[in-house]
């Protein structure tokens, strides 16, 4: 027997070792830089809100869930972030959507009880999901913030088999007790209930 053929040449084995590395270097999670992405909605990424600044639960075993709350931020996409993310502030909602594209971050999980609603009964029964903008800057009400604000609230409609209306998705100046305005009189909740419904 030929010693040199009794043991693989160095080239076999960074070959051999290359293909092994091969499905590693396919799967997602694999990438530098990947976010981390929502458990409750995939689109959305996950950026999540102190624990300070929600209630853990278990819904919908332990409250059920039977609207969602539209809100605007009064701030950006990026301070609000970092005002769910600071234990200080005592608030927190389930998303975030930006307004120039419409990207979704998801801050607390639709199981856990968002502090978004300043009404215990409705935060323990809701989803609340925050839009980017001021109540008295229309240009902030994108078409992607619209459209990708219908998904969402399409899939969290159909997970929890709220019904897609007006008495069902509603503003957060219309929950009881509240001081809030928003989403305010420059949302167009005829289109958004539509987008709703055809998402």
């Amino acid at each position: 027997m030929d010693r040199a053929r009794s043991h693989p040449s160095r080239r076999r084995i960074l070959k051999g070792a290359a293909l092994a590395a091969v499905p590693y270097a396919l799967l997602p999670a694999t990438r530098a830089g990947a976010r981390p992405r929502s458990a409750d909605y995939p689109p959305a990424e996950w950026q999540p809100a102190s624990s300070s600044n929600y209630t853990a639960s278990s819904r919908p075993t332990s409250y059920s869930v039977d609207r969602v709350i539209v809100h605007v931020t009064q701030e950006t996409y990026a301070n609000t972030l970092a005002i769910f993310q600071n234990p200080q502030k005592k608030v927190s909602a389930h998303y975030v959507v930006r307004s120039a594209d419409g990207h979704v971050a998801q801050c607390v999980r639709e199981a856990d009880v968002a502090w978004h609603a300043g009404n215990w009964d409705y935060n323990t029964h809701s989803v609340g999901i925050e839009h980017e903008g001021w109540v008295d800057r229309p240009a902030y009400f994108t078409d992607a913030l619209y459209e990708r604000s219908a998904q969402l609230t399409a899939a969290i409609c159909d997970r929890y088999g709220i019904p897609k209306d007006r008495a069902h998705i509603i503003g957060h100046a219309e929950v009881p007790g509240t001081d809030h305005t928003d989403p305010g009189p420059n949302w167009d909740w005829v289109r958004y209930i539509r987008l709703v419904n055809f998402a």
